[in-house]
Formats: structure tokens, sequence, C-alpha cells
């Protein structure tokens, strides 16, 4: 592997991984704050970013050795309404700076598994910036958000509210990869 798509994957797996545990610790914040559902949102989108995570480092069994990573992170914890504008901020870099660049790196390199882990990542990044959105509006006008299920594809975590389709739109992967958050 071409070592700037290596570099880019560890560096990517290393925000997925961090996003993974920051979502944890803003649910159970979440449930202090009295909004269940935004606790149940934060839970859902972490198990997301570990299957990016795990994606990412799929991409890299073929590497060894340890490495220093380079990531965005989000710190601090305060009310959930902060919480969630921390987790807007970097899905959305995510979506317009980080993954674009990366994806166009492994596409130069031809390395194709990359770009898939990229993508799928890049496709779930933007959904996860809509629905915090919704959540931080609902959260500042001193209400719980208004969610039903979430389902979470177990493959390229797409991200989706309401019922699993037969097949995942981003990886085509079938009904039962879905995990559902109620």
């Amino acid at each position: 592997m071409h070592e700037m798509t290596a570099s880019n994957l560890r560096s990517a797996f290393a925000g997925e991984s961090q996003a993974h545990m920051r979502y944890l610790i803003y649910s159970d914040r979440a449930e202090r704050d009295g909004f269940p559902n935004v606790a149940r949102l934060f839970r859902a989108i972490a198990y997301a970013e570990q299957v990016h995570a795990s994606n990412h480092f799929q991409q890299l069994r073929d590497t060894w050795g340890a490495a220093l990573t380079v990531a965005g992170a989000g710190f601090g914890l305060g009310p959930t309404a902060e919480n969630l504008e921390v987790a807007i901020e970097g899905e959305e870099f995510e979506v317009a700076e980080m993954y674009p660049v990366y994806k166009a790196a492994a596409e130069l390199q031809q390395e194709k598994g990359a770009v898939r882990s990229f993508d799928w990542a890049w496709q779930a990044e933007q959904i996860h910036a809509a629905m915090y959105k919704e959540a931080k509006a609902a959260v500042e006008a001193g209400k719980d958000y208004d969610i039903g299920p979430a389902y979470i594809c177990s493959v390229c975590g797409h991200t989706l509210e309401g019922e699993a389709p037969d097949r995942c739109p981003a990886c085509n992967a079938k009904h039962e990869k879905y995990r559902q958050f109620s």
C-alpha cells in the first residue's frame, strides 16, 4: 500500500475510534440531562464510527508496526447541546474536508479497498451531521429528539431512522446486517 493512503487510513482509524468513545461518553451525559433519544442517537452513531474504524483497520491488515496518528478530536464534556455541537463540527469536517481528500488520494494511488472504506464513511458522516443538527435543535428547544428506531449497517456504517432496507444503499449488504437501536 502507498504510504500516503496508509497514513490517511491510520488517521481516519484514530479519528473514528475517538469519535466512537466520545459519543458513548456524550450518550451517558444525554441520559443524565434527560434526553434518552439523544442518548440513543449517540450510541447508534458510536456504533457506526466503530464500523468505520474497523473498516479502515481492515485495510491496514498487511501493515505492521507502530505509527503516530494524527486526528482532530473534540474534547470537553458539557451539556448535551454543547456536546451535539462538537459532534456536528467533527462530522462536518469529515464530510467537507477529510474524507474527500483521503478518497481522492486513494483513488490516485489505485487503492480500491481504501477508496471503498473512505467512501462508505463519507456517506454515513453526512447522515450523522444532519441527525445531530436535528437533535441539537430539539435540545435547544427544551425537547428530546423525536426519532424512531435507528439502524446501522454493520458492514459500512450506513445510518438511518425508520426501517432497514432490503439492501444497504451504500454497500449493498442484506437487511440482516443492520443493527437496530431503539
